[in-house]
């Protein structure tokens, strides 16, 4: 007996290294708490500072799926929902009583002939936006919209050229995230079909999670019911704004778990399989989290447990599948496999998953995101395993994924005045919330883009032959430039000299490049992926995110293609932005030298050939450090720009040929072929 107890406890042991092992491994693929709590937070400021402004706005948006939730999975793609902010969806008359119908068009819910969490939308008053009033059809005497007439009716509405996957519009954005945008309709009341969610929840989630979820209602898309009555015409229940608040409620572990069987899913489940062959989806994996948490109240959501904590969601997956039934977590009766894993799919599914199942949690050892940290602790049975995020990632790593995440957030959409001064006004009212540190430093950097804008715009709009009226707009702007200097990463102060250029004061902006270069040339610079940790850690160890970004952190110049900053960059802002692109990303170096040179031809012609030699040399040799791959063909163009300036036209030539091979990114080839033919050689 004492032999069993040991081998037990031996075996009890193993099952908790491993479980830290691929705790700590996870927390490396898709973030420590302290990582993905700080994309969280940025996300929901951002997200209220947009909805806060609402100059000319019609629609709210709502960032969603695993983006939202906290992931940052390579091949995700971003998922967005759009609703008209004057249409609202209420489940039975007496709830009209809350709105005006003169601001307000009313769509009230009918499902009565609809499968569980699907239902109609009618439309009593027939009265609607003109795209949704273009989108209805008329049934038994009524006016109802439509699902699959909405769909195409609202598909190329936000970016020119999606296509319709689903109940979404999806595409390819210009840095390569692939998108889905859910045009749907917002509902403040919580769907009396998922009153029995309410019910359910006495161990998860929390009461104050519970409320603020019920009080936020939920949302209908666009997509009908495969095999109901009325496919084409009706729309289902979404609760994703729920879903991320309950994810955003579960603590580490339980995040992790959910993380590992999306990896599960895509590693290992449909590794090898055709698209038409993956009939689960990552969507039916979270289900089984929510499931597995609230009706497991016991189970330890632990480091040392997550193995077990997984293997409970894969078995319940698997009941699920050899029932042909998965109930949706907030309307139980909506079985989410009936159109999709049934007969022989289902057959060939649970036995699929079924051979996963014979071989334990050895089958976590096929994937290649946590395999080595399983072999370390079956290799090394007495190896102790840290789980402590501190100690799992470097600081210097933190940061970098911090200021990915700040630069991911930072825009302000359109650039216009009054949006600037909206979004101002927003930010004053959000700084006196109960902020956290990460969401106070973006705000910081969003006002400094806020400034940045405001100051371009103004001196666009105003006319230059007034000189007391140009001083004073001038003055404002340099000061509003300054101001975002102060606040943004070291790189912005070449805002300062594109404007300096561009109003020809050439030595102010002389002095700016000079103070800059110094600056970028810090051993302990971070750009994007590439800093010297040793020299970063013993320059700006300790400091706060604020300090760090203005002292030792640079970023690439985003150009607003609806903005002209420099005159002979026009025709690649031109071309790109009628190629679907928004922005030209210079590298900062890039940028360096060519303002150098530009401002340097006017008042000393040695310096702009020493800052010409330095962008040729730059260009040339970068190894992807200081240029990144994707912004090699504007580096390129650049080079080119400079040499053609000089009257070096085959040296021009030579950069526009090889601007024309890089990937891409900003869409500028019609430009390029044009100053080719612009060389007549």
């Amino acid at each position: 007996m004492d032999g069993n107890r040991a081998a037990q406890n031996g075996m009890f042991l193993r099952i908790q290294n491993i479980s830290e092992a691929v705790y700590a491994g996870m927390c490396l693929k898709i973030g420590t708490p302290q990582q993905v709590a700080f994309r969280r937070e940025i996300e929901d400021i951002t997200e209220i500072l947009d909805n806060n402004v609402v100059f000319d706005k019609h629609s709210t948006v709502m960032l969603s799926g695993s983006e939202r939730e906290g992931f940052r999975l390579s091949g995700s793609d971003v998922d967005h929902m759009h609703w008209p902010i004057n249409h609202r969806v209420v489940w039975d008359f007496s709830q009209c009583q809350f709105y005006n119908t003169q601001e307000h068009a009313l769509i009230l819910c009918d499902n009565s002939e609809s499968p569980p969490g699907f239902t109609l939308l009618w439309l009593p008053l027939e009265k609607a936006n003109d795209r949704v009033m273009s989108a209805c059809v008329r049934m038994n005497g009524c006016f109802y919209v439509s699902s699959s007439k909405y769909r195409e009716a609202m598909c190329s509405f936000i970016i020119t050229g999606s296509t319709i996957h689903g109940p979404c519009s999806s595409g390819r954005r210009d840095n390569g995230y692939e998108y889905d945008h859910a045009h749907c309709f917002a509902g403040d009341f919580w769907p009396p079909s998922a009153y029995s969610w309410i019910d359910r929840c006495h161990s998860w989630p929390h009461s104050n999670v519970v409320n603020d979820i019920i009080s936020n209602g939920c949302h209908v898309v666009a997509i009908g019911h495969k095999i109901g009555n009325h496919t084409d015409n009706e729309w289902r229940i979404s609760f994703s704004r729920a879903e991320y608040k309950l994810v955003y409620s579960m603590n580490h572990t339980q995040f992790l778990t959910y993380g590992l069987l999306k990896v599960f899913l895509k590693e290992i489940i449909n590794t090898g399989l055709r698209d038409e062959e993956k009939t689960l989806c990552s969507y039916f994996m979270k289900t089984a989290v929510f499931w597995a948490i609230q009706q497991n109240a016991t189970l330890h959501w632990h480091p040392d447990n997550l193995v077990a904590g997984f293997w409970v969601c894969f078995k319940l997956l698997l009941k699920w599948v050899y029932e042909g039934v998965c109930p949706n977590f907030f309307i139980p009766e909506n079985n989410m496999f009936l159109s999709s894993i049934y007969g022989e799919a289902q057959t060939t599914l649970f036995m699929r998953l079924y051979t996963f199942y014979e071989k334990g949690i050895a089958i976590l050892l096929y994937s290649p995101s946590i395999m080595s940290n399983i072999i370390d602790v079956l290799c090394y049975p007495t190896l102790s395993i840290c789980t402590d995020e501190h100690s799992l990632i470097s600081q210097v790593e933190f940061d970098k994924d911090y200021f990915g995440e700040m630069v991911r957030n930072d825009t302000i959409g359109k650039p216009d005045i009054q949006r600037c001064k909206q979004y101002l006004h927003a930010v004053e009212q959000l700084i006196n919330l109960p902020l956290t540190v990460y969401q106070i430093v973006v705000l910081q950097k969003l006002t400094a883009t806020i400034f940045r804008y405001t100051a371009i715009l103004h001196n666009m709009y105003i006319d230059t032959g007034f000189n007391k009226q140009f001083y004073i707009v001038d003055k404002i702007a340099c000061q509003l430039l300054k101001l975002a200097a102060k606040f943004g990463f070291v790189s912005d102060m070449l805002y300062i000299a594109m404007y300096y250029h561009n109003t020809s004061r050439y030595m102010e902006a002389l002095s700016v490049i000079d103070i800059t270069k110094v600056k970028l040339a810090q051993p302990y610079l971070m750009y994007g992926s590439h800093v010297d940790q040793e020299m970063y850690n013993e320059a700006v160890r300790g400091q706060s995110l604020s300090t760090k970004m203005k002292e030792a952190v640079a970023q690439n110049i985003t150009l607003d293609n609806a903005v002209f900053y420099i005159n002979d960059l026009i025709p690649e802002q031109q071309t790109s932005s009628l190629q679907g692109r928004n922005f030209l990303f210079i590298p900062p170096f890039v940028l360096l030298y060519m303002l150098d040179f530009l401002c340097s031809r006017n008042v000393d012609t040695m310096r702009a050939q020493s800052a010409l030699d330095d962008l040729h040399a730059l260009v040339h040799h970068d190894q992807g450090e200081l240029i990144p791959v994707p912004l090699r063909d504007i580096s390129w163009e650049i080079l080119g720009i400079c040499q053609q300036i000089t009257g070096n036209l085959h040296a021009a030539l030579y950069s526009y040929q090889h601007s024309l091979i890089q990937h891409p990114c900003h869409k500028i080839q019609t430009a390029t072929r044009q100053r080719i033919q612009d060389l007549h050689l």
